[in-house]
């Protein structure tokens, strides 16, 4: 089969398309076909490393955590009713050598959810990391609920920043399918147009006057939760629009740290909540797969322009011009076609 590896850290260029045997799944795991390979920022990061010409913790690695595509074979102990199943996959890579970019992959049978009928291959290589990452996120405040569908945000008012991103999208559609009224923070007119393909009720452009006042038109008694991806550049105006007892989620980071003004936090007992979908807690990771599985069938979740998240297709041998994409911040979702 064809495979992408790399056998030391560093930039997009040491990805190399090779041949390898084809995998046999173990006891607990099942054999996928992969159709299509997600990239995310972590496979980019995981495949640079601290820095170039580091040793790896396996010979060699597929990158790539997120996937989707067909059960071919299973191991002995998972249900042989699942050979035909096609799924979406999660955490492919996770503390293993064996990610989606390659045609076939087995992987804890767990890993691989199955995916509605009716849902694409692309938006199941799209949920992944970014789904889970924006669960964890809309589920982390005060007096929020622990799992996500339909009303159980009701009420609610969250503030997504950076709603054309993969994991903003996410969060956006998860968000308004709760019931909740989404407000989300743009940069660019281009980038306000797929937050509103995606959902937002309100859509804010940061970089203009008057931001913060037109969230606060948007939630006059301020935002209960904010989905953040840059927390030192907004954090004047999470500041500013912070609802009582409110929580920030920050689910990415910058080159600046964090300076949290304790005055005004205090006032408003500001929840600061890391997230980071790879160490959070089992219980919530198997919430957020069950919640999104709900959301992909009841077609909350949606993948494309007319979505709000463009799409990027690289075929296999082009793995390298793909994490080179999302490196270089590609609006949209980037797919990898290994079929």
């Amino acid at each position: 089969m064809r495979a992408i590896v790399y056998t030391e850290t560093g930039g997009h260029d040491v990805l190399k398309l090779v041949d390898r045997p084809d995998p046999t799944p173990g006891r607990d795991e099942v054999l996928v076909r992969v159709a299509v390979s997600g990239v995310n920022p972590t496979d980019w990061k995981a495949r640079r490393g601290d820095g170039p010409g580091r040793p790896l913790a396996f010979p060699e690695v597929v990158p790539n955590m997120d996937g989707a595509g067909t059960v071919e074979a299973v191991g002995a102990d998972v249900d042989a009713g699942r050979v035909g199943e096609r799924v979406w996959l999660w955490e492919a890579a996770r503390h293993r050598a064996n990610g989606s970019a390659q045609e076939l992959v087995a992987l804890p049978a767990s890993h691989a959810v199955p995916l509605s009928e009716g849902a694409s291959f692309d938006l199941g290589a799209s949920i992944g990391i970014p789904a889970l990452t924006a669960h964890r996120c809309l589920t982390v405040g005060v007096d929020g609920p622990a799992g996500l569908g339909p009303h159980t945000l009701d009420g609610h008012t969250v503030l997504v920043a950076g709603g054309a991103g993969a994991v903003g999208h996410a969060a956006i559609e998860l968000a308004v399918w709760s019931g909740a009224t989404v407000i989300t923070t743009v940069s660019t007119p281009e980038k306000a147009a797929l937050a509103w393909a995606a959902g937002a009720q309100h859509v804010v452009n940061y970089r203009e006057p008057g931001a913060v006042e037109a969230v606060r038109a948007a939630a006059p008694e301020g935002v209960e939760i904010i989905v953040e991806v840059a927390p030192a550049t907004n954090a004047a105006l999470n500041e500013a629009v912070i609802a009582r007892n409110g929580t920030v989620a920050i689910y990415a980071s910058e080159r600046d740290d964090l300076t949290i003004a304790i005055d005004p936090a205090m006032t408003t007992n500001t929840r600061f909540q890391i997230v980071l979908v790879y160490t959070m807690p089992a219980k919530a990771k198997e919430q957020a797969i069950a919640d999104v599985q709900d959301a992909v069938g009841a077609g909350a979740l949606r993948v494309g322009a007319e979505a709000g998240l463009p799409l990027h297709r690289f075929p296999l041998e082009r793995t390298a011009e793909a994490h080179a994409a999302v490196e270089a911040n590609a609006v949209g979702k980037v797919l990898i076609d290994i079929e």
